[in-house]
C-alpha cells in the first residue's frame, strides 16, 4: 500500500520534510482513511503519525587566524610615490641648474639635503627659494 500522498499531506500540515514523517505500522488502516489536514492532525494527537526530530550535524567552528604583519595593508605606497616623484623632479632641476652654473656646489649640496627632508613643497617653491638666495 502506497502512502506517499498521505505522507506529503502530513508534511505540508506540519511544515516539515517528508522524511521526518513516520507512520506507526499497526495503525496504517486509520492513516489510509485520512483525507483532510484535520484528520492528519487528529492522528498526530492520537500518536498514529509521529514527526521525527531533526537529524543535525555539528557545525565546525572555524579557527580564527591572527593577521600577520605581511598581510596588513597600509596606505604607504601613495605617500611614498608622491615623495619619489617630487624628489626626483627637484633633484633633476637642481642638477640642471648646477650644470648651467647658476648655483654653486655647496648650495646644491645644502638644497639636496632640504629636498631629502621635504622642505620644498614643489618645484615652484624651490625656484622661489633660489630667487631669494640670489637677491
Amino acid at each position: 500500500m502506497d502512502l506517499g500522498k498521505k505522507r506529503l499531506l502530513a508534511a505540508r500540515t506540519f511544515n516539515v520534510g517528508k522524511e521526518r514523517i513516520f507512520f506507526v505500522p499497526s495503525r496504517l488502516d486509520e492513516i489510509k482513511e485520512a483525507m483532510t489536514k484535520q484528520d492528519i492532525r487528529d492522528l498526530h494527537k492520537g500518536k498514529a503519525i509521529i514527526v521525527k526530530e531533526i537529524k543535525g550535524r555539528r557545525t565546525k567552528i572555524k579557527k580564527r587566524t591572527k593577521k600577520s604583519d605581511g598581510s596588513k595593508k597600509k596606505n604607504i605606497k601613495n605617500k611614498k610615490r608622491t615623495y619619489m616623484i617630487l624628489t626626483r623632479k627637484l633633484r633633476k632641476y637642481l642638477k640642471d641648474l648646477k650644470s648651467q652654473g647658476k648655483i654653486s656646489r655647496e648650495e646644491s649640496k645644502s638644497m639636496r639635503k632640504k629636498i631629502r627632508s621635504r622642505d620644498y613643497r614643489s618645484k615652484a617653491h624651490l625656484q622661489l627659494h633660489i630667487g631669494e638666495m640670489k637677491k
